[in-house]
């Protein structure tokens, strides 16, 4: 499976990530030694495609979301850059019931960059489906309000279109 993805390819979501991760290194950038991330990244040299998504299920489990939260994570595809190569995942959360087992969902778009030297984390980045805010992981505390207003966004939008349906 080539898993290169186009710019064309990709989701608002994950170019809005590509660009925003871009932008502070195109002017110079010095990462502060102390710098401590809340959780423990993979090296940039261990990283893999299974690791990034074993990595991601394991930072959802630290979000502390109640259990009626479930979610799907999709490994999307990779894109190159000159000096950067991007992985793309989305997480799909959902709230289903017996009431309405089918409920518009709420997707968290992560992309995670391989950085130099490869013994440093991978550096791991996050936007909430409808939101323009790049988080960085490990950074912020996640607030399960996110998810919330996106699927309300979502299933507001889709009712909207179905409300204008002859």
């Amino acid at each position: 499976m080539d898993d290169n993805l186009n710019h064309e390819d990709l989701t608002p979501e994950s170019a809005h990530l590509v660009k925003a991760l871009m932008d502070p290194y195109r002017t110079p950038m010095y990462r502060d030694e102390n710098e401590s991330a809340a959780f423990d990244w993979a090296a940039s040299k261990d990283f893999t495609v299974e690791v990034g998504q074993r990595q991601i299920h394991q930072y959802i489990k630290t979000w502390d979301l109640p259990p009626a939260w479930i979610y799907g994570l999709d490994y999307l595809g990779v894109t190159k850059e000159e000096f950067f190569t991007f992985y793309h995942y989305r997480a799909r959360f959902s709230t289903p019931t017996a009431q309405r087992p089918i409920v518009g969902t709420a997707s968290v778009y992560f992309a995670v960059n391989k950085v130099n030297p490869q013994t440093q984390p991978v550096d791991v980045h996050f936007v909430i489906e409808s939101n323009r805010l790049v988080n960085r992981a490990g950074c912020v505390v996640f607030r399960e309000k996110w998810l919330t207003d996106a699927n309300t966004f979502i299933s507001l939008s889709i009712f909207d279109s179905w409300a204008s349906l002859p």
